[in-house]
């Protein structure tokens, strides 16, 4: 199978519609190629560093490709990925959401399609993003109104990688979709082997773009949620806002905590009540 047999159609969540408010539609230089950053994941929850990852990779753009940004995308997984520590697609997407509008990144979008519907491939979701960008939107323009198709690639982590080099774990086709067809972004994290992974890819060595993190941060999701479960503050490790969230609906606590939360909050607004009364 070659990079261009991945036709299909497209089944779209109840009520589904692409968010593209935040895509800029028209290009600052018409020497560049458009591009759109897509990360897959689960950000269960999304923390700091999925955010940081799309100005790591806007300053490698700049500095070292032909490329011009004009979109980025988290995509959560759906509920169907059945991973350990999977929070429900309602709860990440909303996490996503609220991470997205409270940073500074003008560009940076949140798109529900994979999250709420059966288990998609990565190779599938790409041509989503392909077919919403170029085929429904017609793509970008320049400032003189020449038509530009939106390169779209991935950007994640370097363990992503590393299980693409492994054998069994990714078949050929899709790999020679995602990397040959699309490209991606790949930020180095500590204990991956990334040299060893790509000598593994080197057919697709051109299209895979390796991106050191000069500020070491190996914040993840798995710690994230241990932390929680122990009772340990989480703030500014995430978004504000998205912490306030975590612990407004109780997430990522056991059965046991969680009761026992909700009963010391219902304690906090009786004693409210009591002072308000008694005012």
């Amino acid at each position: 199978m070659t990079t261009t047999d991945f036709k299909q159609t497209f089944t779209n969540p109840p009520n589904y519609s692409f968010p593209h408010d935040r895509l800029v539609r028209v290009m600052r230089d018409p020497s560049k190629i458009p591009v759109v950053l897509v990360a897959c994941g689960s950000f269960s929850p999304v923390t700091y560093l999925h955010l940081r990852m799309f100005e790591m990779a806007k300053d490698y753009v700049r500095q070292n490709t032909n490329f011009e940004i004009v979109g980025g995308y988290l995509s959560p997984v759906s509920d169907m990925y059945k991973k350990a520590g999977l929070l429900s697609a309602n709860h990440r997407v909303e996490m996503c959401t609220i991470a997205a509008d409270d940073i500074s990144t003008p560009w940076l979008m949140v798109d529900p399609w994979e999250a709420f519907q059966s288990y998609q491939r990565t190779a599938v979701v790409l041509d989503h993003f392909d077919h919403e960008l170029n085929v429904v939107l017609g793509g970008v323009q320049t400032e003189d109104g020449q038509h530009r198709n939106v390169q779209v690639m991935l950007l994640a982590g370097s363990d992503l990688i590393s299980t693409m080099s492994e054998p069994g774990v990714w078949s050929h086709e899709d790999l020679d979709h995602i990397l040959g067809r699309y490209g991606c972004f790949i930020i180095e994290r500590g204990g991956t082997d990334v040299d060893q992974a790509i000598d593994s890819l080197a057919r697709w060595r051109h299209n895979i773009h390796i991106i050191s993190q000069l500020i070491q941060n190996d914040v993840s999701s798995t710690k994230v949620r241990l932390f929680l479960r122990r009772g340990l503050s989480v703030r500014y490790l995430l978004p504000s806002r998205v912490v306030d969230y975590i612990d407004e609906n109780n997430l990522y606590l056991d059965e046991a905590a969680a009761a026992e939360k909700e009963k010391e909050k219902g304690k906090g607004k009786e004693q409210q009540q009591k002072k308000e009364s008694c005012a």
